[in-house]
């Protein structure tokens, strides 16, 4: 962002430009993402918004923060209470697939569409990571056996990225209100930690 908006007003514009961004860039793709475009839905003026991006990739980045916001504040939920293995993996797989319905469409433009990352947006998405995964170490932690047979961060990799691709799969076909997908999902992810050498 070009600068930081400080007082509620603008605070307000910056979410109605992200908000008005992420409809179009659903609707209409990258192809169809303009920053004029995304001014007339947001309600503002081309000059405010671009008082806080300087371009549509830009934009593009708060957008995608946004989004990786959501995804982490569904994972941060779902360590909430005591619950057995199947009930937490419920919450997890639940929250992943919350997470990634709010917008499917979107979710399939930011990773099929949109041009790549650039140093800053680099950097704010390694942060995003590192807590996704700590979040799958933490969880894969919880459930594992004590005696540390099993190594925990190379099954935490396999569980994030077999989840990732699930998920990820089924918002490009959209397919993620499935319940027969939820439900093998959850049978394939307690199946993997159940088995004996864990």
């Amino acid at each position: 962002m070009r600068k930081q908006p400080s007082q509620a007003r603008s605070r307000a514009t910056v979410d109605a430009i992200i908000q008005a961004g992420a409809r179009i860039l659903a609707d209409r793709g990258w192809a169809g993402f303009t920053t004029n475009g995304v001014a007339d839905v947001a309600g503002v003026s081309i000059g405010s918004l671009y008082q806080y991006f300087p371009d549509k990739l830009s934009l593009v980045e708060a957008i995608r923060r946004h989004h990786f916001d959501e995804v982490l504040a569904v994972m941060r939920g779902t360590r909430k209470g005591e619950r057995s293995l199947s009930q937490q993996v419920e919450a997890l797989v639940q929250g992943m697939i919350e997470a990634h319905s709010v917008n499917a469409d979107l979710h399939r433009v930011l990773l099929d569409e949109v041009p790549g990352h650039d140093g800053s947006s680099r950097r704010a998405h390694d942060a995003f990571l590192a807590e996704y995964q700590d979040h799958y170490k933490a969880f894969v932690a919880s459930y594992g056996n004590s005696d540390g047979s099993s190594n925990a961060e190379i099954v935490a990799q396999l569980l994030s990225g077999a989840v990732e691709g699930v998920i990820h799969s089924a918002a490009r076909k959209g397919i993620l209100s499935s319940p027969e997908l939820k439900q093998e999902l959850i049978l394939m992810i307690c199946a993997y930690l159940r088995r004996p050498d864990f």
